[in-house]
């Protein structure tokens, strides 16, 4: 059992503990996520395998690959399944109540992407504060590569105004007065939107810049959001179908 410092880490605990109870099965091919929420169900699942359970995962991250490791869970590589993973559980920076969110501010946005569209279904797991009404509070992640990503930001910005968002904030992502790399070696551009109006639209055309290897904006993706609050008590939403705005090739 671990120990949570904060009503919000037991939040996260309980529904990452919900998570498990609910989608964790002997035989499971699962996603596991990067970022807090993710790391208390990655914990909460290691507890479980240590107590017999058979299921397998694959990482979103190189933190998360590390944690799964040291908890006794067993990994494999993307490129070795043949068929999609039962479920990827990853949680937001913020979700709507159409199941759309933001991703990537622990800078892990393309693994969580490609793993979340190499899964029959994504769950987004999260504390009940996470819930917004309209997404864009939280700055939206764009993962671009180095070469030229002055370039780039240029070029999102011509974008962001031709989709009628004015005056937007660009920043490059620094920590401890470096540059944030990802795991595959590219930087991440911060869009201060504050309110995001066409959610497909952005997603898709974000995309087709030179230079962006992906975008925060996860939509149409999530299938249910499994949310817990700091007593424990979990709530299931299922979500309507609806396509994402980049669909996989092999769920047309």
């Amino acid at each position: 059992m671990y120990t949570t410092e904060t009503p919000q880490d037991a939040a996260k605990y309980a529904v990452g503990r919900a998570a498990v109870e609910r989608y964790a099965h002997d035989g499971a091919r699962l996603g596991l996520g990067s970022g807090t929420t993710s790391a208390w169900f990655v914990r909460a699942l290691g507890e479980k395998v240590a107590d017999g359970l058979d299921v397998v995962g694959v990482p979103t991250s190189t933190a998360t690959r590390d944690l799964a490791l040291s908890v006794g869970i067993t990994l494999v590589d993307l490129n070795d399944l043949d068929r999609p993973l039962d479920v990827t559980l990853d949680g937001p920076d913020e979700v709507d109540h159409d199941g759309d969110m933001i991703k990537g501010g622990g800078a892990c946005l393309l693994w969580e992407r490609m793993v979340a569209e190499a899964s029959s279904k994504m769950v987004c797991i999260a504390d009940d504060t996470k819930l917004v009404e309209q997404l864009g509070s939280f700055p939206l992640p764009i993962e671009v590569i180095p070469f030229g990503w002055k370039a780039t930001r240029r070029s999102i910005s011509a974008l962001l105004t031709d989709l009628g968002y004015s005056d937007i904030e660009i920043v490059q992502r620094h920590r401890d007065g470096q540059p944030v790399v990802t795991d595959s070696g590219n930087f991440i551009l911060d869009a201060h939107m504050v309110a995001i109006t066409d959610k497909a639209l952005l997603d898709t055309n974000l995309n087709w810049i030179a230079g962006v290897v992906e975008n925060g904006l996860f939509t149409g993706i999530a299938h249910e959001i499994l949310m817990a609050s700091p007593d424990g008590a979990a709530k299931l939403i299922e979500l309507p179908h609806r396509n994402a705005a980049r669909i996989p090739a092999w769920r047309k």
